[in-house]
């Protein structure tokens, strides 16, 4: 197993390239089973999370061939309308075939996601639309079993604007016959790209950037080209090692994504510029406390919320972090502490004491954000710090200690 050894305290400069999206690219891959068509795909990322997704295409039955960034996906060939556990217990994007598996071959076997119950859990919305699109769902073994040869468009809400939610049943309902209305969509950027890409490949979508999205069913679909977006988390990542360390610059970003990060950031005395497609970041000279309360798109992002913990850590003064999305992703706490922070947690709230001196210690990842607060805060840390179980980190980021290493940071994998 790998781990990360990280000797902190080196100022960071230099250009960095951002990858593609992961929360993007993966519904986008899922979409190309919608037609018989070969799908291409640029600037896909090589992840952990990528490769699980072709593996499960594969079985499936799709063609993939994937070479430096760029994605071929023929689903001609597609005849295992399953996904099957041992997938989908490792990443829960794996339940994106559902709703293009039920659209286009009218029924789809998946499993349940590791973890997930059949009560009122998130997986609930996916279901839920499936249902009123007029499958007919059920489960068995654990698997959820749904089918509807003649999906009709219908009038959804969702309780919470889930983003997987919102993707599955847009794309289960690109090829249902009428109209469907999707209130309290989840507007993030990784769901209109997907709508974009579908309205490339023939449907007809609108409403994109809202919170209501309305589908006309069309009869079929085509194949399509596409460049995915800039990864935004990968992007905040490292404007927030920026603006503890360096002075960087991040291109293939997207600054428009990302608003809400950038002016906090600049509240806590980081200074930035942003142009197309790029982003300059300037250390502060001290670092402000900030509070942030995370909230679904455009608020301030759940997954950058590790990070920002981290960041003030070494802030001058007590600033408090509400997670209202996931109200108990706080995992990576007892590792900063165990680096010389002084976080407390309350519920969903955490209260950082800040003006911390990390020392560097032995770290151990539990999830792709927690990993990478660990290594923003080894990077800011004395000493060396060994974060465990990257495995974590390999899922959500690409090279990512290349990157670090690319603009200063001491930073290497080890095989242990």
């Amino acid at each position: 197993m790998d781990k990360l050894v990280i000797h902190g305290k080196n100022p960071l400069s230099g250009t960095v390239d951002i990858s593609g999206a992961k929360n993007a690219v993966l519904p986008m891959m899922t979409a190309a089973l919608l037609t018989e068509g070969v799908t291409t795909i640029h600037k896909v990322p090589d992840l952990r999370d990528t490769r699980t997704m072709i593996r499960l295409l594969k079985i499936i039955g799709a063609g993939i061939e994937f070479i430096d960034g760029t994605i071929k996906i023929d689903s001609s060939t597609v005849n295992k309308l399953e996904a099957p556990y041992d997938l989908v217990k490792t990443m829960r994007a794996s339940f994106y075939v559902m709703g293009p598996l039920l659209g286009r071959f009218g029924e789809v076997k998946v499993s349940l996601p590791g973890g997930c119950a059949w009560g009122p859990r998130p997986v609930d919305f996916h279901l839920m639309g499936m249902q009123k699109l007029g499958a007919d769902v059920s489960l068995e073994q654990g698997y959820i079993l749904a089918k509807g040869l003649k999906l009709k468009g219908t009038n959804i809400c969702f309780d919470f604007p889930s983003v997987g939610a919102t993707g599955n049943v847009v794309m289960a309902a690109v090829l249902a016959e009428g109209t469907t209305v999707i209130e309290n969509a989840a507007r993030e950027p990784d769901i209109v790209q997907l709508c974009e890409m579908l309205n490339m490949m023939g449907a007809n979508i609108t409403g994109l950037n809202t919170n209501t999205l309305t589908i006309e069913g069309v009869r079929e679909l085509h194949s399509a080209e596409i460049t995915v977006i800039p990864d935004r988390i990968e992007t905040g990542t490292f404007l927030m090692a920026g603006a503890a360390l360096g002075n960087i610059t991040l291109n293939h970003a997207e600054p428009n994504h990302l608003q809400i990060v950038l002016d906090k950031l600049e509240e806590c005395g980081a200074r930035y510029k942003a142009e197309h497609e790029k982003i300059h970041i300037q250390k502060a000279d001290e670092i402000k406390a900030v509070d942030i309360t995370t909230e679904v798109y455009p608020g301030f992002p759940t997954d950058l919320q590790a990070q920002w913990i981290a960041l003030m850590c070494a802030a001058k003064g007590q600033s408090i972090v509400t997670d209202t999305v996931y109200h108990d992703r706080f995992t990576h706490i007892p590792e900063l502490n165990r680096l010389g922070a002084h976080i407390s947690l309350h519920d969903n709230i955490a209260t950082v004491a800040g003006d911390a001196s990390l020392k560097g210690a032995q770290v151990m990842s539990t999830d792709i954000r927690a990993s990478a607060s660990l290594i923003l805060g080894g990077l800011m840390a004395e000493g060396q710090t060994d974060v465990s179980r990257i495995y974590h980190i390999d899922r959500g980021y690409e090279k990512i200690e290349e990157k670090f290493r690319s603009i200063g940071a001491d930073i290497s994998r080890i095989s242990e």
